[in-house]
């Protein structure tokens, strides 16, 4: 048995995570599940019946993580050999902005995606505020910074990375001369590139059935 069992659908937030397989090297096996339905089995390990979820297999014991920031940083933990993991200085940039990611900005991205208007006298009952200042936030501290932690890559720019990688693509956040510089680092990753032609060689598998 390998050491994780990670259950996922090829287009979706799955991907976030598989990327962070990879930059750990984990021992994994991927279930894949359907976009639209799950076995009534998988709620036992996500009763939001959402993806990805991880399994790890340990020792006698197996357990359950779900929510992509929260795999990502597991993983990172699991494998403190990797270098993943921020240092003393790095740490308050680390989780500032890995929960900013898997907060604020994707909820503002969501929101605009939707079409749902905050009125500007509620603005503050969002966690994001507004789009434009979400948006804003993350482009600051990258126009100084070359990653989510400072000026190395650590496990935080597998989500980081990917919020602002698919919003370029999707054209759900504007490129800015920061989005763009940040995106082409992160795809010289070789783990980025590793599970991001397992996920495309799915959805293509997918699509010819």
């Amino acid at each position: 048995m390998t050491e994780f069992t990670f259950y996922t659908v090829p287009m979706s937030r799955g991907q976030i995570s598989r990327w962070a397989l990879h930059e750990a090297g984990a021992d994994y096996e991927h279930r894949l599940l359907d976009w639209g339905s799950r076995p009534e089995s998988y709620k036992a390990i996500n009763p939001m019946n959402k993806v990805p979820a991880l399994v790890h297999h340990h020792g006698d014991h197996d357990h359950v993580v779900t929510e992509a920031a929260a795999i990502n940083h597991y993983l990172a933990e699991t494998h403190p050999d990797k270098g993943l993991l921020p240092d003393a200085h790095e740490m308050a940039a680390y989780f500032r902005w890995l929960f900013f990611a898997a907060g604020p900005l994707e909820q503002a991205v969501l929101a605009k995606a939707m079409g749902w208007e905050v009125p500007e006298e509620r603005s503050g009952m969002a966690g994001f505020g507004s789009f434009d200042l979400a948006v804003s936030a993350i482009d600051d501290w990258l126009k100084k910074n070359d990653f989510a932690a400072g000026s190395r890559f650590t496990m935080a720019d597998t989500y980081v990375g990917s919020q602002i990688d698919w919003g370029l693509q999707f054209s759900t956040i504007g490129e800015t001369p920061a989005f763009k510089a940040y995106v082409e680092r992160i795809r010289q990753r070789p783990a980025y590139g590793e599970a991001k032609a397992i996920d495309a060689k799915l959805i293509e598998e997918a699509s010819q059935e």
